[in-house]
């Protein structure tokens, strides 16, 4: 073999690498050859103690034929893979790129050929800007001042506390685009951040405008990482703090944002206090034009009624007077007579000289107050 120092190669005496002393050894060191080991007796050497662990003939052929099968074969199965709910396969081939796979069994070729990781693409994950929070909990954190304090549009400083949503939305991009990722979303945010806070006046940031400050934040923070090709989706920015960076004026920054809430707060009652008004003057000012207007097409129609009669009863009078009169006075006597109390007694009863005593009045009274009870 060319390792033998026997041979003419590099590392044995050959005649080729004179270096003009007489020693023809590269590495130096004269005429004396060193007692090197011989690389092609250590490689027979090895072989000759595996021959001893297999059976002899063609037994041992056959032998060592089905340990490589039965290596081969678990190597081939050794490319089954499964994906979680939660996860997406990207399979690489040679470190490049392959194809992406979802949830359940799959297979892919053996390592060295192929490789899978498996990102999470569904779990929610989150950056605070601003402050870290001690032991997990939100409530208990530790200020980061130099990621908080901001300048604001009317050239005073703020100091915001805020958290990013976010969940990856494109495996691929996600892993291979950038090499990392939520640094990146962290310092985006933060910039996008301090592009919106320097636009806002400080009296907006701390009252009204946060609504606002997350929605715009949200938009174009997606728009940024978009740029990047991050592969990621933003789900949310929250603002948590909002203060002003000196304690000895948050007290009155306080009061202002109270007395702002007390303004609202007035300006809402009223607002109620006049829905529930005017829609009410409006309905009974509504019921008042509808009564009139009725009570007017009722006394129209009563009117043009008693005109038609009146000209019907004329008519009457022209063809017919005598009958004609008669009826009228008919009518007009009973229309008379039927609001006076009357009392008639029998001929027969006042000859007989018995003198009848009866309340006719309260009797006609009792009367008339069950008919108008229906006869209860």
């Amino acid at each position: 073999m060319a390792f033998n120092n026997k041979s003419g190669g590099p590392w044995g005496g050959g005649s080729g690498n004179d270096n003009g002393s007489g020693d023809k050894n590269p590495w130096g060191g004269g005429g004396h050859q060193e007692n090197n080991p011989d690389i092609d007796e250590i490689i027979r050497k090895g072989r000759d103690r595996l021959k001893g662990f297999l059976p002899k003939g063609s037994n041992g052929n056959r032998f060592a034929i089905l340990i490589f099968l039965v290596a081969f074969v678990i190597w081939l199965l050794s490319g089954f893979y499964s994906v979680g709910t939660q996860e997406q396969g990207i399979v690489l081939r040679f470190g490049d790129y392959l194809r992406t796979t979802q949830p359940g069994l799959h297979y892919h070729l053996p390592t060295p050929i192929e490789r899978v990781l498996l990102p999470q693409v569904t779990s929610v994950n989150r950056i605070d800007i601003g402050f870290r929070s001690l032991d997990g909990n939100s409530n208990t954190r530790r200020d980061v001042s130099s990621e908080s304090k901001m300048i604001t549009g009317d050239e005073n400083i703020v100091d915001i506390d805020f958290r990013v949503l976010w969940k990856i939305s494109l495996a691929e991009d996600f892993l291979f685009n950038l090499q990392d990722p939520e640094e990146t979303v962290k310092v985006a945010a933060e910039s996008v951040m301090r592009g919106i806070i320097g636009q806002t006046k400080i009296e907006n940031a701390l009252t009204d405008a946060k609504t606002f400050i997350q929605s715009q934040a949200k938009t174009k923070l997606q728009v940024l990482v978009d740029e990047y090709g991050a592969g990621i989706e933003i789900r949310d920015v929250q603002l948590l703090s909002v203060n002003p960076p000196s304690e000895e004026v948050i007290d009155a920054f306080n009061d202002v944002q109270r007395a702002r809430q007390e303004r609202d707060r007035l300006i809402n009652q009223a607002e109620a206090f006049y829905n529930d008004v005017v829609p009410r003057a409006r309905g009974e000012s509504a019921q008042l034009v509808a009564e009139a207007e009725a009570y007017s097409e009722e006394i129209v129609n009563r009117a043009q009624g008693d005109a038609s009669r009146f000209n019907d009863i004329y008519e009457s009078y022209i063809q017919a007077k005598q009958v004609t009169t008669e009826r009228i006075f008919l009518e007009t006597f009973e229309e008379i007579l039927s609001n006076v109390n009357k009392v008639i007694i029998d001929s027969d009863v006042s000859n007989s000289g018995v003198l009848p005593f009866l309340p006719l009045p309260e009797v006609n009274n009792k009367n008339r107050t069950i008919r108008n009870n229906g006869g209860n």
